[in-house]
């Protein structure tokens, strides 16, 4: 194949026959996504784009970003939702929600927002809390829309705080404040937190509170010197990954909600070697099904086999290498 065809098909999204639409280097037919990548970075474009009309979507169903139009519900995702809604439910002043990294935490918190849109509760939230006692203060007053006078002392934001509160409270409102990535949240600033949760009526919380974090956020709320705050914590999840019989129905759901209309992209093979991958990490699993999804498309094919999860792993940090017998 000449570099002036290749760079033909490459730049156009129109499916090929495999013979016609295979990306090639100098020595033969792609084995990893960097060979794919260095073959068709070549031409100046950016190659992730390309394989949307190969598949037939209209967007790609393996993005990092937390985005709720691809929710899939999963036995994990669904008892924290549960535990969640449980919770507020009876008016509890602390529910904590803790996972390891790519487990999906921020999809859950934005899942829960967006189940309560519509309802009586006035929600704020905090995606980076590495604050001062002061700015926490006044970035939750700025969430639920209130104002704070400039140059104050935090016992006096927190009376103002307080008065808004009330003012919700005798509206009928309920206000949830939702923190994530709260294990960067520092122990003075913890202590405002316990101090916020103290506001209450002689009937309820002023505020609840939910905390989203790295399971670091045990490790901080054990401190002796918070111990107060710990003992408030009335539920927790600890949240997991995507079950082995959840891996292959979460990747049909996606690449549906990404607009594939029907067939099989993702051959069973597949789905057991992205499971050895990702241990169930639904952020590596994202990232190793976009990897080959790219390496398919570069060889012209239709269907993701447990041969492209292993290419895909060999340039993904994170991912497991370990296949067995079966992957040597």
């Amino acid at each position: 194949m000449s570099d002036e065809t290749q760079e033909e098909q490459v730049a156009s999204a129109v499916p090929a026959p495999a013979s016609q639409a295979a990306v090639t280097t100098g020595d033969g037919p792609v084995d990893t996504v960097a060979d794919l990548l260095s073959a068709t970075l070549a031409s100046g474009r950016m190659p992730a784009p390309l394989y949307l009309a190969h598949f037939g979507l209209h967007e790609a169903p393996f993005g990092i970003t937390p985005d709720t139009s691809f929710i899939c519900t999963t036995h994990s995702h669904q008892e924290g939702l549960n535990t969640l809604m449980l919770a507020l439910q009876g008016g509890e002043g602390f529910v904590k929600i803790t996972g390891e990294v790519g487990c999906g935490k921020s999809l859950l918190c934005r899942r829960l927002l967006r189940a309560l849109e519509g309802s009586d509760y006035v929600g704020a939230y905090l995606p980076n809390p590495a604050l001062s006692p002061e700015t926490l203060l006044r970035s939750i007053a700025a969430e639920l829309g209130l104002e704070l006078p400039e140059n104050r002392h935090p016992y006096w934001l927190l009376r103002l705080l307080n008065e808004g509160l009330l003012n919700f409270a005798a509206q009928g409102k309920n206000v949830l404040l939702v923190i994530d990535e709260a294990q960067a949240i520092p122990i003075q600033t913890l202590e405002i937190l316990r101090l916020l949760s103290n506001l209450e009526t002689e009937k309820r919380k002023l505020m609840q509170i939910v905390l989203f974090g790295q399971p670091e956020l045990d490790t901080t709320l054990a401190n002796p010197a918070i111990r107060q705050l710990l003992q408030r914590i009335a539920f927790s999840y600890r949240l997991t990954g995507l079950r082995k019989d959840e891996l292959h129905p979460y990747l049909r759901h996606r690449m549906r909600a990404a607009g594939q209309a029907g067939g099989e992209v993702f051959g069973d093979d597949a789905a057991s070697a992205l499971y050895k991958a990702s241990k169930g990490t639904p952020r590596l699993v994202n990232i190793l099904a976009n990897k080959c999804l790219l390496a398919v498309f570069g060889e012209g094919g239709q269907m993701v086999r447990a041969r492209h999860v292993r290419a895909a792993a060999r340039d993904t940090e994170g991912a497991s290498r370990r296949w067995g017998w079966w992957g040597r």
